[in-house]
Order: C-alpha cells, then structure tokens, then sequence
C-alpha cells in the first residue's frame, strides 16, 4: 500500500511540475523577449538532471556535471546581454509585427516546408529519418512561441484592465495557439515513439531554440537596440548552452553504467 502511495504521490508531483512549469514559461513570454526565455528552457534539463540524481538515485556522471555548469554559463551570458522587452500596449501592436512582409514571408516558408514535409516526406522517410518529424515539430514551434506571446501579452494587459478579448486578434492568435500545439504534440510523440529520446531531445532543443530565435527577430525585430558585441555575445551564450545539453544527454547514462559495473565487480569479488 505505501509503495502504491508513493508512486501515485511520485506521479502527481511530475505532473504538478510540468503543469507549473508551462504556466511559468507561458507567463515569462508576457514579460520579455522569446530570444530570452526559450534559451533558458536548457535549465529545465539542468534541474531534471539534479533531481533524478537525488530522488531517484541515477547517478550524475562528471561530463553531466560540466554540462550542467555549461547550461548555467551560457543561459547567464544570455541573461546578461539580453535585449529589453518592448512596451506594447495593445494586442494590435503585436498583430502590425506580425503582418508585416518580413515576417509573412517567414511564416510561409514555414507553412510551406511543413505541408511538404506532412505529405510528402513523413509517409516515405518518417520512420527512418528523425529530421523529418523534429522539423515539422520545431518549424511549428517557432511559430506557436510567437503566437503564445502574442497571448500571453494579451492576457497580461486585460489583467491590468485593458481587456484584449475584444479584439480578433487576440482569438486569432489563441487558434494558431491551437493548432500549433495539436500538431507539434502529435508528431513530438510520433519521434518519440521511433527513435531514441536521447537523440530526438537534444536535436529537437537545437532546432527549435534556433527558429524560435529567427522567428523573434524577425517578428519584433529583437537585436535592432543591440551592437554587434552584444549580439556575438547572446550567440556565445547560446552555443555553450547547447554544448552542455548535448553533453548532458550524451552522457546521462554513464553514471548508472559505472554504478552498475562497480556493483557487479564487487559481487563478483565476494563470490570469488
């Protein structure tokens, strides 16, 4: 009975923690930059790595730990050079930037390359070829992160009094919300499913930081207040965050294999 307790207890914290974290990260769009806050989604992997070294006793190899330091580097560089949030005082602010020619022209290429990845590529080499399902995935995410700041901007503003729900705009981009999150759920499982966790992470992570960061500049024009050292410096930051996610999952199971060994050879010792 208590072990039954202990897993239903297990499972509701994970879940808990996953519902809080979204909430967080939704809530951290409203108030700064997507070049920001997507980059610091590597703390996630940071703190899952912690905890399962602590709760659930897998043990966190050397290489996990400089990934880790790694992660905390490159997010701090980011942090420190990041541009500043734009006042916006209206979802129809947000809806200009996203109707102008730079970024229409982004959203369908992105609306293009997803259709032909979907009918043509998926039923021929999705089983075969990861890329094909993590780049439907991160094409979508770049835009349902633009969109969920849209929301989240929207939502913070009629907080404040200014109700944002009497614009179109504001239900058109909870739709895109939608339907970017069903289609980026349905194919993330369907990689998950085929291909190894530790390989789809780390590529889908770096796919779609890398067009969520592209979509945001493009959209509101993020490094126009930047020089070139502070720009250089964000993409430092954030080439040493995937270096440390890279080297994370890469070596997430060294520390169990060393344990397992060591294990088995002083059984073997008391045997002998």
């Amino acid at each position: 009975m208590s072990i039954f307790l202990y897993d239903v207890l297990r499972e509701v914290l994970v879940f808990g923690k996953v519902i809080f974290g979204e909430i967080a990260n939704f809530a951290a769009y409203a108030f700064a930059p997507a070049i920001l806050v997507t980059p610091l989604g590597a703390l996630s992997i940071i703190f899952s790595a912690v905890l399962a070294h602590f709760i659930l006793e897998e043990k966190l190899h050397i290489f996990g730990i400089l990934g880790c330091v790694l992660c905390v580097v490159g997010s701090t560089s980011i942090v420190l050079h990041a541009p500043q949030e734009k006042d916006i005082e209206s979802v129809k602010e947000v809806w200009n930037l996203a109707t102008e020619p730079g970024f229409i022209v982004y959203a369908s290429i992105v609306l293009v390359l997803v259709l032909i990845l979907i009918f043509r590529f998926v039923p021929r080499y999705g089983s075969t070829h990861m890329i094909v399902y993590v780049g439907i995935c991160s094409l979508m995410g770049s835009l349902t992160v633009m969109s969920v700041k849209a929301l989240a901007i929207a939502l913070k503003l009629t907080f404040l009094g200014t109700n944002q729900f009497i614009y179109f705009q504001t239900w058109f981009f909870t739709v895109v919300v939608i339907l970017c999150c069903l289609l980026q759920v349905n194919y993330l499982n369907k990689a998950l499913d085929t291909f190894n966790t530790a390989v789809i992470s780390p590529v889908y992570y770096v796919m779609f930081t890398t067009l969520t960061i592209l979509a945001s500049m493009i959209m509101f024009k993020d490094w126009d207040t930047q020089n070139g050292s502070q720009i250089v410096t964000e993409l430092c930051g954030f080439v040493t965050i995937l270096s440390g996610t890279f080297l994370l999952h890469k070596t997430k199971d060294m520390g169990n294999e060393e344990s397992k060994h060591s294990s088995t050879s002083l059984a073997s010792q008391a045997k002998n």
